[in-house]
């Protein structure tokens, strides 16, 4: 059984259920990331609107405690400048290193919604890579080279997803044929899941 999310800006708590699930579930999902830009331009942002806009963390922080939020943003870093960025080092990494894949990306979110750092900054992304094994100058050299594929591919995704009508953060896609979203429960998500599971081995 397939369980497709899109990322919609590293959400955090999507994330979080989905590790949940993931350790429910076992061998019987599988977990794969599709993009999704809720900052497809890349400009700089006012940094006392952002920082404003960061309070809103509160929200979904109340809702699960296994996400560890710092709001307000905290750290002397700019606002990210946009989506995309942090999307196309995860890909590179992922190509190079698919073992540390899923520890990029959850270390992506906690640079962001923890330690409130620029995610679009190419030498915050490439010591987040080194972080989880990745060679420093290495992973520069193909960040910097595959960026233009990657960025098409991140962008492809996102319009695919535009063009399924989703918009809710996150999304799931189970089985490829039921759209789970926002941050549902656990327990719904995995009652659903069950459910798709139970018709796959009552049909087979």
């Amino acid at each position: 059984m397939g369980s497709e999310m899109c990322i919609r800006d590293r959400c955090y708590v999507g994330t979080v259920r989905l590790d949940q699930l993931s350790e429910r579930f076992g061998e019987a999902i599988h977990v794969e990331w599709r993009a999704f830009l809720l900052r497809p331009e890349s400009r700089e942002r006012d940094r006392e609107r952002f920082v404003d806009y960061t309070r809103s963390w509160q929200r979904p922080a109340a809702t699960e405690p296994a996400a560890n939020f710092t709001t307000p943003w905290t750290s002397d870093a700019p606002a990210p400048r946009g989506s995309i960025p942090a999307h196309v080092a995860w890909r590179t990494l992922a190509a190079e290193l698919p073992g540390a894949a899923d520890a990029y990306h959850h270390r992506l979110l906690t640079a962001y919604f923890t330690d409130n750092l620029d995610i679009s900054d190419d030498a915050v992304l490439t010591d987040l890579a080194v972080e989880v094994g990745a060679d420093r100058s290495a992973f520069a050299a193909l960040l910097t080279e595959q960026r233009p594929s990657l960025t098409d591919v991140v962008i492809g995704e996102h319009n695919e997803a535009i063009g399924q009508g989703i918009t809710a953060v996150p999304t799931m896609v189970l089985d490829d044929v039921l759209p789970v979203p926002g941050a549902q429960e656990v327990d719904t998500i995995a009652i659903w899941i069950q459910r798709l599971l139970d018709r796959r081995l009552g049909g087979s």
